[in-house]
């Protein structure tokens, strides 16, 4: 039964890309509370060092390193987290990848590959994967964490914007999709400016303190999945 301290109690989430940055902080938040973690990303190190924070704050959480970029990996992790736990209740879809910023001419075709392979087909299997769970959660919600480029393009920003407005279509389609017929529901979150490696690379000469930090958007998910929400919506942190 959950409590006001953890509203999350009894759930089981997942979140992509929890080795640093939103997906780090995003991950401890929901362990704190209440949720059990699972953590997925490419780096081991990082992600034990996630899954310590959360036990040190009395969370419970469990790793499971994984290149997104492999389709039988996703496969492989839905098959093992389902003959663990009988639903999946969140689900934070936040891997992605930037990409080189250039003009739309100079894309190189196989880098755009490589991007649209984590941001968009990555995410759709995901999704593929765990609808099974989802299903039987009696409170299945899914946030996708998006960027401004994928809903107003921007100069030098085309390959990283088109796969986040195709990351959004599928994302919003799939809750759509699943409205009428589960309890599942789905929202984008825009996260801002905020201090992650991905912003540190697109802005080299920023003042890293000039922008906030992923605790601020981990706090705003943990919230938005205790306040609830109808599938569509969509918001900025900040």
């Amino acid at each position: 039964m959950t409590d006001g301290n953890r509203p999350l109690a009894d759930r089981v989430a997942l979140v992509t890309g929890a080795s640093k940055g939103i997906g780090a902080a995003t991950a401890i938040a929901l362990g704190a509370a209440g949720a059990h973690v699972v953590l997925t990303a490419r780096t081991s190190a990082g992600l034990e060092s996630v899954e310590n924070a959360i036990f040190d704050a009395g969370g419970s959480a469990t790793i499971a390193p994984l290149d997104l970029t492999q389709a039988e990996a996703i496969a492989r992790l839905g098959s093992a987290i389902g003959e663990r736990w009988p639903a999946l209740d969140i689900l934070v879809l936040n891997a992605a990848m930037l990409g080189t910023l250039a003009p739309v001419p100079a894309i190189d075709p196989k880098e755009m590959a490589n991007v649209l392979t984590l941001n968009v087909s990555a995410q759709a299997a995901l999704i593929a994967a765990f609808d099974p769970m989802l299903r039987k959660s009696n409170h299945a919600r899914v946030i996708g964490i998006t960027s401004s480029v994928g809903r107003k393009p921007r100069a030098y920003w085309g390959l990283y914007g088109a796969s986040k407005a195709a990351f959004e279509t599928i994302v919003s389609a799939y809750g759509d999709e699943m409205e009428r017929i589960s309890n599942i529901r789905t929202a984008i979150l825009d996260p801002g400016a905020t201090r992650t490696d991905m912003r540190r690379r697109a802005y080299p000469g920023e003042e890293p303190k000039s922008v906030k930090e992923p605790s601020v958007v981990a706090e705003r998910i943990v919230a938005l999945l205790t306040e609830d929400f109808a599938t569509g919506h969509f918001e900025r942190v900040g």
